[in-house]
């Protein structure tokens, strides 16, 4: 097999539409008229747009402790559209204990649809407060309950372990022995679609297998974090990992979630893994390949026909990555206008961090990709380009010039207050 022979494949180029973030779907804090206004019209404007978003907020607080169930879950999945489609830093920041009460109730107390809407706010506010300490150290023990708690809903589980994985995620912590810990509690969720011992698929359910899919992502965010070096020893003596043979029988699974899923992580492991070996767990790419070939060409009929497509696709590009080592290269149109901005998502890794966050952001993804910093730095953008600063349109060397400036003042600046925020945690 080819090594270090990188490649780029047909670019595919993910465009939003201005219409789809149009006034109802922009950040309180960055709107835009599409009109040409004077200056101080328009921050009238975005001010009554805030203030608007906020009372609804205030709301839906209220209402998320009301004795009636369905009350509450209505609030919750108000607060959740909120927090999804508006940036909203300092509001949020002023009633992170009331927001996090909300979320410690319902998990604890909840059922079903509550306990699922509890655990996608808890990963919200993480990302509205940018992966603060003192809301990942609070709110993750309950995520972690709720993950393992066998009487919970499938569905709140699923979004339990998305949000668990995704808080530590954020949270970027050093800590290789948490990040190992969590690595196995999810690899004992979904290990329930492991094969059997005669070797034919797991007759996990349709809603267990979509909880064994948001288990098997959330592993794969994590082992992210954990340096290539690290991660190949840890492959062998097993510890992130039980068994590589028993992840691959996951593409045999009867789910298409948990086979593309499982594809998509090999391809993860494998790219991760190989930046310390070129040779890692080459004795298992034979067998490897063969699977993905046919799960790539698969045109059995008793699969849905939109499920085949969407197979085929999400495998030929395994496939492509597994004999040429052709990485993904998915270009995502952000902004407009003199301020556009191209996210080049180029690896496995980083497709993979953009693809949790859309799980949890949504359409709103868009939005926190322009305003919320700590997004911005995971995909490496830099500060935001200010049109008002922008005269001309520039090149994308001097907007990226422009960025790395801003971006390193603004990290020096944020690691000073981070310091000043532990001292008095402290």
């Amino acid at each position: 097999m080819p090594k270090n022979n990188r490649k780029s494949k047909a670019n595919h180029v993910n465009d939003v539409s201005d219409d789809e973030y149009s006034n109802d779907g922009a950040s309180v804090y960055s709107y835009q008229s599409d009109h040409v206004t004077p200056e101080s019209t328009e921050e009238m404007v975005a001010e009554n747009i805030a203030e608007k978003y906020e009372e609804k907020l205030m709301m839906a607080i209220e209402n998320a402790s009301e004795k009636s169930q369905q009350t509450r879950i209505n609030a919750l999945q108000a607060m959740s559209e909120i927090l999804m489609h508006h940036c909203m830093y300092d509001f949020i920041d002023e009633r992170r204990i009331t927001i996090m009460d909300l979320i410690e109730k319902s998990l604890k107390r909840g059922k079903g649809q509550e306990q699922a809407l509890a655990a996608k706010l808890a990963a919200l506010l993480i990302i509205q407060l940018q992966g603060e300490e003192d809301i990942v150290k609070t709110l993750a023990p309950l995520l972690q309950m709720t993950a393992l708690d066998k009487s919970a809903s499938f569905d709140a589980r699923a979004k339990s372990c998305l949000s668990l994985a995704l808080s530590h995620f954020l949270l970027g912590s050093d800590d290789t022995g948490d990040t190992i810990q969590l690595c196995q509690l999810f690899e004992s969720i979904f290990a329930g679609s492991f094969l059997k011992g005669d070797n034919s698929p797991s007759s996990a359910s349709a809603d267990a297998a979509i909880l064994h899919a948001a288990a098997l992502s959330s592993w794969a965010l994590l082992i992210t974090l954990i340096s290539p070096g690290d991660l190949v020893s840890m492959v062998g003596t097993k510890e992130v990992l039980g068994s590589f043979k028993s992840l691959m029988g996951l593409l045999q699974s009867q789910h298409l979630e948990v086979r593309t899923t499982a594809g998509e992580a090999i391809a993860l492991l494998l790219e991760c893994g190989r930046i310390h070996d070129d040779e890692f767990l080459d004795n298992y790419i034979e067998d490897l390949t063969e699977i993905t070939q046919q799960l790539a060409t698969d045109s059995q009929k008793f699969r849905a026909k939109r499920d085949r497509k969407q197979q085929r696709a999400t495998f030929r590009d395994v496939l492509h990555y597994i004999e040429e080592e052709i990485q993904p290269d998915i270009q995502v149109q952000v902004g407009a206008g003199v301020t556009k901005e191209t996210l080049v998502l180029e690896s496995w890794a980083m497709n993979h961090h953009y693809n949790v966050l859309c799980n949890i952001l949504g359409s709103g993804m868009h939005i926190h990709l322009l305003e919320n910093d700590l997004l911005r730095d995971i995909f490496e953008m830099g500060v935001r380009l200010d049109a008002s600063q922008v005269k001309v349109k520039l090149s994308k060397n001097e907007k990226r010039a422009i960025q790395a400036a801003s971006f390193k003042a603004r990290t020096l600046t944020r690691g000073k207050n981070r310091d000043k925020r532990s001292a008095v945690v402290n």
